[in-house]
């Protein structure tokens, strides 16, 4: 017999289940914006077309959550107005997919811990309490393990190329992991959905994650970074620099020509 929780109680999930949507969309659409920056700049015309993809994926998967979140919030507020109306402060995606890409390399690294990590999430979420978020995670599962794939080709790649494509490749690696650890951080908006049986605990991903991505970097024949340091911040609408001007950059259409349809 399954137990409906209504009034209040029910309320607050949707409420928090809401923040938590809209964090994972925030999560995507950051991320797909900053892989655009690499159409007609990627090193080959396969890989343009390639990142193009997993950003139009990205962008599919923040429409999705974003629309989620203004449901569940009771705003009605649709995923053009979480994308487009909102101040830098108002974001709250994890600084992993801010940060600037550096070189090809640096987005590598990024992809490679993007990747490994959503695929676990929204493995996990397929089995929440909430049937629209289980019925996305099963769909952009399988469409982020292909990102995943595309990830780790590059890796190894990269790894077992020449000196340089593996000293960039390490570089990149050491400036993206530090902003690894806030993908898994257990605040108390994600222990509330986590007792409701709504989101997946992060420890257990956490694990899997580290022997997943050690593996990768095995075949690689690179080291699996060791910062002293984490960042973090993001899940509070505390951002890098850089994020200014490329929430600037998102939003400046719809800026210029506000209600404007096409």
């Amino acid at each position: 017999m399954t137990e409906t929780v209504t009034g209040p109680a029910r309320q607050g999930t949707d409420a928090a289940l809401a923040r938590y949507a809209v964090r994972l969309g925030d999560d995507a659409l950051v991320l797909a914006q900053q892989l655009c920056g690499w159409i007609t700049r990627a090193p080959t015309i396969e890989e343009d077309l390639a990142l193009s993809n997993i950003a139009l994926d990205l962008v599919g998967h923040a429409r999705t959550l974003l629309a989620l979140g203004g449901r569940l919030d009771g705003t009605g507020r649709t995923e053009d107005d979480f994308a487009f109306l909102r101040t830098e402060r108002e974001f709250t995606n994890a600084l992993l997919v801010e940060i600037p890409d550096g070189d090809f390399a640096g987005t590598v690294a990024r992809q490679l811990a993007y990747t490994h990590h959503a695929v676990l999430l929204y493995e996990a979420l397929a089995a929440s309490t909430d049937p629209e978020l289980a019925a996305f995670a099963v769909r952009a599962a399988k469409e982020v393990a292909y990102h995943r794939r595309h990830a780790d080709d590059w890796v190894v790649r990269l790894g077992l190329g020449t000196a340089e494509s593996a000293r960039r490749m390490r570089a990149g690696l050491e400036r993206v992991w530090p902003c690894t650890a806030e993908l898994f951080e257990e605040d108390a908006l994600v222990r509330g959905l986590t007792a409701a049986g709504a989101v997946p605990a992060p420890g257990p991903l956490r694990e899997r994650w580290h022997e997943e991505v050690a593996a990768v970097l095995k075949r690689a024949g690179l080291p699996l970074p060791a910062p002293k340091w984490h960042a973090t911040g993001g899940r509070d609408g505390l951002h890098t620099e850089a994020f200014g001007p490329l929430v600037a950059e998102l939003q400046s259409v719809h800026r210029q020509f506000p209600g404007g349809t096409w």
